[in-house]
């Protein structure tokens, strides 16, 4: 709990993120927060957690909570446990940022419509509206798809180009409660950084991986140590199968090698400092028979 004086109408508030799989939900996040807190990849589903991220100005604090893509397409335990995730978020928010990608609206943007509570102010982002050629379209479609929901307001913007992101959050401080703030003024997550570094080398792994490895992939941080401003990070890719193993090893470790210089290299901007990166690719049903050989270095 943050305890400098603030001025007496100072805001603060929980702000949900929610829209379909790939709408660019982390990358607003990250744009907004100023640091990449949440991760991003063309591969659907990529965050798998609510992952929060935190802005703090002289009169508001946002804190942002990025949820995975509500799953409309296959009903099993992790799109359920997915899809269960962004519900509740969406009861305890203050603000719901709900995003959209311009030009394109379908049955899994209305189902996410249909999700949302009507007690809660409701932003419609019309996200990567840099891509329309024909700007005059805009505004038809951005009236067409108001009338689905009675929305706070309605944004467009491009994450990725910052395109109207100041004036996406002064729509939103307008209906954020006054409170004190709830993180101190340097705070972006609440995440821990083992927990973002595990997130790191994920995001690598899909990118450079693709389609092929299944989502039931994940990484596991087996140790994180600091010594003054160097962080010894030793992670554990974890597979279902030999081949899954062959596709993130790749010819000669290339691909691992890839994964962990460019995981390397994102935990040093975000940490601010030297990162020495281990990783270590295992198969779930027997890692001490599949260890041999597969370390990947990302600090030299």
């Amino acid at each position: 709990m943050n305890t400098t004086t603030t001025p007496d109408n100072f805001r603060c508030g929980y702000i949900a993120i929610v829209g379909r799989p790939n709408v660019g939900k982390s990358t607003l996040m990250n744009q907004l927060v100023g640091a990449k807190v949440s991760i991003t990849s063309r591969k659907a589903q990529t965050t798998r957690h609510r992952i929060t991220g935190i802005q703090t100005l002289d009169d508001a604090q946002f804190i942002y909570v990025d949820t995975p893509g509500f799953q409309t397409r296959h009903s099993n335990a992790l799109n359920n446990t997915l899809n269960k995730t962004v519900t509740n978020t969406l009861i305890s928010a203050d603000v719901i940022l709900y995003l959209i990608e311009a030009g394109t609206f379908g049955p899994a943007d209305q189902q996410v419509i249909d999700l949302l509570p009507s007690g809660v102010p409701v932003i419609l982002v019309i996200n990567k509206a840099d891509r329309v050629k024909d700007k005059a379209a805009l505004m038809p479609f951005a009236q067409e798809v108001a009338s689905k929901f009675n929305f706070a307001a309605i944004v467009p913007v491009s994450a990725k180009l910052r395109f109207q992101l100041e004036a996406l959050q002064n729509e939103i401080k307008r209906f954020l409660p006054e409170n004190q703030p709830i993180f101190g003024p340097d705070d972006i997550t609440d995440r821990s950084e083992k927990f973002l570094a595990s997130e790191i080398v994920r995001e690598k792994l899909f990118r450079l991986v693709g389609d092929e490895l299944p989502y039931t992939s994940t990484v596991l941080i087996e140790k994180f140590e600091q010594e003054g401003d160097l962080r010894r990070v030793f992670a554990a890719i974890l597979v279902e199968r030999d081949t899954h193993k062959s596709m993130v090893i790749g010819n000669k470790g290339a691909r691992l090698k890839e994964v962990s210089t460019q995981a390397r290299l994102d935990m040093e901007k975000l940490f601010g400092g030297p990162v020495y990166l281990e990783i270590w690719v295992k198969v779930r049903s027997g890692w001490a028979d599949n260890e041999a050989g597969l370390r990947a270095y990302g600090y030299e």
